[in-house]
C-alpha cells in the first residue's frame, strides 16, 4: 500500500464517520430545546426570579443550616406559610415535602438528623404579607 491510498482511506473513513454522526444525531428524540407554552414559561420563571429577588432584599438570612445539631433554622415572621422542599438528586424516593405554618414567634428548627447522609437541595418558599419569596440552600448531611 502506498501514500496515496492511505490517504484517501483516511478521507473516506472520516467522510463515513461523520455522516454516522450526523444520521444519529438527527434521529434521536426527546430532546426538545423550546417547549409548546414558551411564554407561560417563561413568565413562571419571571415570577421565580422575582421571588429570589424579594428574599434578597429582605436583608436577613431565611434558612440556615447548623451542621452539628443537623438542623434547619427558619428565621419567618408570625403569619408566614409556604412549603420546604428536601431535594435529593440522586433518589427521588427520598424527597419529602414539608408544610411551613409560622404560628409563634421566634426561629423555627426543623430536624434532619433521620434523613439519608450526603448532597440534599433545599428549597423554602414562602408568603408573608401577600408577598411571595424564595429562597435555596444546598447541604451535606
Amino acid at each position: 500500500m502506498n501514500w496515496g491510498k492511505g490517504i484517501i482511506f483516511t478521507f473516506l473513513g472520516f467522510i463515513a464517520i461523520m455522516i454516522t454522526m450526523v444520521v444519529i444525531s438527527v434521529r434521536m428524540e426527546g430532546i426538545e430545546l423550546v417547549t409548546e407554552n414558551y411564554y407561560e414559561e417563561e413568565i413562571k420563571y419571571q415570577q421565580q426570579i422575582d421571588k429570589e429577588l424579594s428574599t434578597l432584599a429582605l436583608n436577613r438570612e431565611v434558612l440556615r443550616f447548623d451542621g452539628p445539631s443537623k438542623a434547619l433554622i427558619l428565621d419567618l415572621p408570625v403569619g408566614a406559610k409556604g412549603t420546604l422542599n428536601l431535594f435529593r438528586p440522586s433518589d427521588i424516593e427520598l424527597d419529602r415535602e414539608l408544610p411551613v405554618d409560622i404560628q409563634e414567634v421566634g426561629e423555627k428548627t426543623v430536624y434532619l438528623g433521620d434523613l439519608k447522609a450526603g448532597y440534599w437541595k433545599i428549597q423554602l418558599s414562602w408568603e408573608e404579607d401577600g408577598r411571595a419569596y424564595y429562597q435555596e440552600k444546598k447541604i451535606n448531611l
